[in-house]
């Protein structure tokens, strides 16, 4: 009689290799979750910006929607120059309420991630 031993059965290595998957997406799920927390909060951060002589202010939320504009009187008269002023405070707004979110999404996304070694998604 012949007595052949077998190597480890791959069905251990599929085993090891699915619950890793397993906690990885859980993980994933957190992550979404977190993610979903967040935009739903930065709905309540305000990002307040103003023109460089106040006469015109915007609020806005993280989210990039519009709260208030304050326009000063004065500005009422050209309409040309009121334009002017929306789009340059608009733009600097923006800017500054897509950093505010953009820095907070990722913040979320990094703690919820699996650790995959060599594959840094948030440098």
């Amino acid at each position: 009689m012949i007595n052949l031993q077998l190597p480890t059965p791959p069905l251990k290595k599929f085993k090891n290799m699915f619950g890793d998957m397993m906690g990885m997406m859980s993980k994933l799920k957190e992550a979404k979750k977190k993610v979903e927390e967040t935009k739903k909060r930065l709905d309540t951060v305000l990002v307040d910006e103003a023109s460089n002589d106040n006469k015109l202010k915007i609020t806005l939320t993280a989210n990039r929607t519009i709260k208030s504009i304050d326009i000063d009187d004065a500005l009422l008269e050209d309409k040309e120059q009121l334009e002017d002023y929306l789009v340059l405070t608009l733009n600097k707004a923006i800017e500054r309420a897509t950093q505010i979110n953009e820095a907070e999404l990722a913040a979320a996304a990094k703690d919820g991630m699996p650790n995959i070694p060599g594959m840094d998604m948030f440098k």
